[in-house]
């Protein structure tokens, strides 16, 4: 069993074991600055409803019933985030984000991304990696209308939802095909696996370094 068959299968099997909840769940992370993106959920919970509909076993996934728990989730982590931004402030962020590997780097390229654009910003972010982490935060540091913010987060993460779970639907439609080129997806899922872990490898140096030279 190669890589990527090892990861859709593990995958479709959480989500499987965990049903509804877990994709909530997952989707609150995603929503905030833990590092779970909704590529790695969402297209596996599309597999999970071709496997309901062809073999009417397990939990029962439905496209929509998809698109609502998910997009609640994003709502929800959405406005843990905002909440941080609203009554912590920048000084809260930066001192505590490091234990979440909140990069005020980051931070700083979506603050201004965010003041550029305006408030559609939050509903461009959720097409966006990285950003869409973050946005939330700069949302509640300026204060937001709230339920301006609310609005555009449904319309931005339902949209990015549903396209996500599309991509799944059809993968797992064509997961045979798929498979035929097993030897050469292995290889690209590797090298994302080894550059993501880099890069978040890099981030808690990053962030030990600034602590140590702070102390």
């Amino acid at each position: 069993m190669g890589i990527t068959q090892w990861i859709a299968n593990t995958a479709v099997a959480f989500i499987a074991a965990t049903s509804y909840p877990g994709i909530f769940l997952l989707m609150v992370l995603e929503s905030m600055v833990f590092p779970v993106p909704s590529e790695a959920v969402m297209p596996f919970a599309g597999f999970q409803i071709v496997n309901w509909q062809t073999t009417h076993t397990g939990p029962h996934f439905t496209f929509i019933g998809v698109i609502i728990v998910s997009t609640l989730g994003s709502i929800v982590g959405s406005l843990i985030s905002y909440a941080m931004g609203f009554y912590g402030g920048k000084p809260f962020i930066l001192r505590f984000g490091k234990y979440l590997l909140l990069d005020s780097h980051d931070l700083e390229i979506t603050e201004r991304f965010f003041a550029k654009r305006g408030e559609l910003t939050i509903f461009i972010s959720r097409f966006i990696p990285i950003i869409r982490h973050l946005i939330s935060i700069p949302a509640g540091l300026g204060k937001m209308n709230i339920w301006k913010f609310i609005l555009y987060t449904i319309l931005g993460a339902g949209m990015w939802n549903a396209f996500l779970t599309f991509v799944g639907i059809k993968l797992k439609e064509n997961w045979t095909e798929v498979m035929k080129y097993s030897h050469t997806i292995d290889i690209v899922v590797v090298a994302v696996l080894g550059l993501a872990f880099l890069y978040y490898a890099y981030k808690v140096y990053i962030n030990l370094t600034k602590k140590n030279t702070v102390s």
